[in-house]
This record gives C-alpha cells, sequence and structure tokens, in this order.
C-alpha cells in the first residue's frame, strides 16, 4: 500500500478481518520518510483476507515533543534466532506506550536536574560532561528513576515511582529499591520494562537480532567490532574493520547520528546501555505474558538494554539483556537511559 503524508510524520497501521465492524486492531506505527511512502504487510496470513486504514496522529493526538507511539500488541519476546545462550521465546502482549525517541541528551539531564536540586530531590551522580546532544552516562538505576519523577513533577504530571505501596510519599531521595507495587504504571515518566524496551527497539520487526535487521556494521550503531584470526567473531558482525567505531573511537557518539527503527527510535543498538525497570531474573518460562514488570521481589541487580561503545555485536542485539547492581554507575558499560509515558490510542 502506500501512504500519502507529509514526511517525517507518524501514522498508525490497522487492520482487521471486517471492515463493517470496529474491532481494528494495530499494526505498527511507520514514520513517513518521502511522499508516497510504500508499506508491505509481511506478516499477513493467506487467509482470511485484511482490510488496512491508516490513522494519522493529529494535533489533538500526536505524541508528546521528542516521544514515538509504541503501539499495542502481541511480540514474540527472547531468543529469535535460536543462536546463543538466551531465554526461549515467550509471546508477550504490551500496552501501548511513548518513548524518548533518543537517549536522554546531556541537555535535557542537566535542566531537568537544575530543578530537581531546587525542588528537594538528589542525586548520586550529576553525570558525565559531555556535549549537549550527547546521551548521559555514569548514572545509576536510582538515579534516572529520580530523574523520571522529577521530569514527571516539573511538568505537573503525577509521578510513577513512590517509597511505599501507599503510594503517597514520591520518591525524591536516596536509594529506595522500588517494587512494582510501588508504582504508578499509568501515571507520569518511567523507565521502560524489559518487555517495553525490547517490543520498541523491534520497531515492527520479528525474528531478527537487531532493529533493522540480522547483521549489524559500524554504518548503523556504534559498537566495538571483535574479530578473531583475521575476521569477525559473530557471523553477523559483517563490519570491514575490526575495534571501536573509527569516528566515535571508543566513546559515544551524538544521539541520532544512526538511522533510526521502524518506530522512529534512534540508538536501540550501542551507544549507551540503557537502564530498564526490571529487576534481573532468568526466566526459563515460554508461557504468554501481559504486561509483564519483573520481578516482585529485589534481587541483586537491575535490567539494562542494547548494548554499548565499547562492547561487541552480541550485547547490542535486542534480544540480549545485562544486569547491574542499580548503584552502580561506571565499571564495565557505559548506561545512560531513555524515558517512557503511557499512551491513549488515537
Amino acid at each position: 500500500m502506500t501512504i500519502a503524508s507529509e514526511p517525517g510524520t507518524t501514522n498508525q497501521i490497522q487492520f482487521c478481518a471486517d471492515p463493517t465492524k470496529t474491532n481494528w486492531t494495530v499494526l505498527t506505527n511507520v514514520v513517513v520518510t518521502e511522499s508516497p511512502y510504500w508499506f508491505a504487510d509481511l506478516t499477513a496470513p493467506r487467509s482470511p483476507k485484511r482490510f488496512y486504514r491508516v490513522v494519522a496522529f493529529s494535533a489533538t493526538n500526536a505524541p508528546p515533543e521528542g516521544m514515538a507511539p509504541i503501539p499495542a500488541g502481541f511480540f514474540a519476546m527472547g531468543n529469535a534466532v535460536g543462536d546463543g545462550s538466551l531465554p526461549p521465546l515467550r509471546t508477550v502482549y504490551v500496552s501501548a506506550f511513548y518513548m524518548d525517541r533518543t537517549e536522554v541528551t546531556k541537555a535535557l539531564w542537566d535542566e531537568v536536574w537544575a530543578w530537581a536540586i531546587a525542588n528537594g530531590y538528589a542525586f548520586d551522580n550529576v553525570g558525565r560532561i559531555k556535549p549537549a546532544n550527547y546521551p548521559v552516562d555514569a548514572v545509576n538505576w536510582y538515579d534516572a528513576v529520580n530523574w523520571c519523577n522529577t521530569r514527571s513533577e516539573r511538568e505537573g504530571r503525577v509521578p510513577a515511582y513512590y517509597t511505599s505501596a501507599a503510594q503517597t510519599t514520591v520518591y525524591r531521595t536516596g536509594r529506595v529499591d522500588v517494587q512494582n507495587d510501588r508504582v504508578k504504571w499509568n501515571a507520569g515518566y518511567r523507565l521502560p520494562t524489559e518487555a517495553e524496551w525490547q517490543k520498541a527497539a523491534r520497531g515492527g520487526l520479528s525474528g531478527k537480532r537487531f532493529p533493522w535487521g540480522d547483521t549489524i556494521s559500524h554504518s548503523q550503531a556504534n559498537y566495538y567490532s571483535k574479530w578473531d584470526g583475521g575476521k569477525p567473531w559473530y557471523t553477523y558482525d559483517v563490519n570491514e574493520t575490526e575495534g571501536v567505531h573509527p569516528t566515535f573511537k571508543g566513546d559515544t557518539s551524538p544521539v541520532a547520528y544512526f538511522s533510526a527503527n521502524g518506530y522512529g527510535l534512534y540508538d536501540m543498538a550501542g551507544n549507551v546501555y540503557e537502564w530498564c525497570w526490571d529487576w534481573y531474573a532468568w526466566s526459563s518460562s515460554s508461557s504468554p505474558q501481559t504486561d509483564p514488570h519483573g520481578p516482585d521481589e529485589p534481587t541483586a541487580t537491575r535490567v539494562c538494554r542494547g548494548g554499548d561503545c565499547t562492547l561487541s555485536a552480541e550485547y547490542s542485539r535486542v534480544d540480549t539483556s545485562l544486569s547491574f547492581p542499580p548503584g552502580e554507575a561506571g565499571g564495565i558499560a557505559v548506561r545512560g537511559f531513555r524515558c517512557v509515558l503511557p499512551e491513549p490510542q488515537p
């Protein structure tokens, strides 16, 4: 099908089996890069017939500035390709939400941080000194969660995180191991759950290692190309040279330097690892889930996703996660984050 729309706008593709009914299902959101824009539904079954419509995001239902709409729906979470030691595939339903198109920049971090300090918040770390359009890094999980609450209060939104299950005292200071029952899931800015992050990173694709397909190179992401015996260690790393990205020399790159995925999200592979909400726990379950939030009880570490500029292609896969103590800001990985908001459907 073709979509006639202003380049750069977001459109939602919906389908149904009977256009006389009202039960349209969201297939995906697409960011139009040219007009007319060609789209093919590669997931369509041979039968029954599918009918399609395109819903444009207008001024009244447009995502907040700098955020992309991630449609509700099912996706296959886990090791979609079958290689590597990764959790098994399971079907997960994720409700609609907005996600920052880029990792939180140093400029936005500093702006919100200054408001926070003047309004009763405290952080462990101030973030590494970087140019304004680079992602903030060297922040821990507690910093990220506090910052999300600050961003909400600064914009007049109800904060997401609280110090107890009563959800009366907003989390603003200290190291509080916030648990699932201390979160207003339909309120303000928060870290994405691991399931939300992986669905968003896939950008509408299924069965692929990366947000754009099955292979990776320095033309697509800022990561370390690991070689052995004169060739890349991983068959899916098709970079032509060994080592760190030659432009950024093992450091971070500006946000949105590389192409966006199908949902209009940048740097979902490489650059900086992104803190997620969940406590880490290895799962061997293949049972279907709906909006999973991870373990209810604290474990030793919190999930990070996406790889970074210092680690190999394996860690930039959308189905691979690492985990770190929530109080750790330095160490072997470069860590930042991005925020999500609950999203009403258009």
